[in-house]
């Protein structure tokens, strides 16, 4: 998913804690003094202020305008935890993501985001169908072993040669869940295993073997062992295509040129002097060169 100038680590609550009691509200006691709310959040403010107040108005001035539902960001949430496995809460702390819920929180800005940035863009029946015809792809299912080094991936390729059943030999050499499976990794579709993975993948026919193949994660040999007929291009399947179109044409200079427009209609009016310009690298970057190719 593509973002804006936002860093996904930022609470959304920080600013919030000013409005919460009176300012010398006690959130810390010791006995060399007490923390209050004022201090807290001056602290904060001076910290990560300016990018914490962009991310809770562009949320207010986002959701205002457009709309998404718990289910899309289900979906996007779903669909990541699917690719990063057992990495996800690491991936979240490396991120600078406290949780889960501040995951969704950050998913559902961006695609807040990509509304406002696509909402313009026409797709045509042709584009669609040439999306449908050279990437929808149909579902297969794979196994593999998968092992650390090539010296040990050609030893196991030596032993298939020579007749050894693949489910056998994953049970022995695979170092990855799927080991006690005979390497079963069930039924997949684009853009859900490591590229290089996938690719070797849908190259191969049903029942055909691969040579070594080298990922991020080691080296595997793949066995095809099923492949479904394409997805008929119905309502759906012309719904989900025009979202991923309309997502593949906004970059990072299109985004910022949507939220300066988004910021600038909403008539920003920042009360706070110490945050007054939080929004100048928004409101006075140059879009005007991008905006005279779109």
């Amino acid at each position: 998913m593509k973002k804006w100038v936002l860093s996904l680590s930022l609470a959304a609550g920080v600013i919030g804690l000013a409005a919460c009691g009176n300012n010398g509200d006690v959130v810390v006691k010791t006995k060399s003094g007490n923390v209050t709310k004022d201090e807290l959040y001056e602290a904060m403010k001076d910290k990560v202020g300016d990018q914490v107040v962009q991310q809770l108005v562009l949320e207010k001035v986002l959701s205002d305008k457009y709309k998404v539902s718990d289910k899309e960001v289900d979906k996007q949430v779903d669909q990541t935890k699917k690719q990063l496995g057992d990495q996800f809460e690491m991936a979240l702390q490396q991120a600078g993501i406290k949780d889960e819920k501040e995951f969704r929180n950050n998913v559902k800005l961006g695609l807040l985001q990509e509304k406002a940035a696509t909402k313009d863009l026409k797709i045509t029946d042709k584009d669609i169908k040439d999306y449908y015809a050279n990437s929808i792809k149909p579902d297969i299912k794979a196994s593999h072993i998968l092992v650390a080094d090539e010296k040990t991936a050609k030893e196991v390729e030596a032993k298939l040669k020579k007749g050894e059943k693949f489910e056998d030999l994953a049970k022995k050499y695979s170092t990855d869940g799927t080991a006690q499976k005979g390497g079963d990794l069930g039924w997949f579709n684009t853009g859900k295993m490591d590229p290089t993975f996938e690719a070797a993948a849908y190259k191969l026919k049903v029942n055909e073997v691969s040579e070594p193949v080298k990922t991020q994660f080691g080296y595997h040999i793949i066995k095809k062992t099923g492949e479904k007929d394409k997805a008929p291009l119905d309502d759906k399947m012309k719904k989900e295509i025009k979202e991923k179109i309309k997502a593949s044409k906004v970059d990072q200079t299109k985004l910022a040129e949507v939220m300066k427009k988004e910021i600038k209609d909403a008539k920003l009016d920042i009360k706070d002097k110490d945050l007054k310009k939080s929004f100048d690298n928004v409101l006075n970057s140059d879009t005007s060169s991008s905006t005279s190719k779109k």
